[in-house]
């Protein structure tokens, strides 16, 4: 858990230092830095049988849209 805390440490002080060094906002850069790295940590990861997803990077089923019928349209327009 040390090591994840100063690897974001690390990114943050590096987004810190290429916007300019600002006063103030530490939580900014401490929570960018932190998003940063948990998503690298979820990326999905190669093993010996191929590659795999992450549950959450699948993306959602949509239903198919259905047509209007033609009465629909009329009725619209009535």
């Amino acid at each position: 858990m040390q090591d994840l805390e100063q690897a974001i440490r690390e990114r943050a002080y590096h987004l810190w230092i290429a916007a300019g060094q600002p006063e103030g906002n530490a939580h900014v850069y401490w929570l960018n830095a932190q998003r940063e790295i948990l998503a690298t940590s979820l990326e999905p990861i190669e093993t010996a049988a191929g590659p795999t997803m992450h549950v959450s990077a699948a993306k959602p089923i949509k239903k198919p849209r259905t047509a209007r019928t033609a009465k629909s349209k009329s009725h619209a327009a009535a």
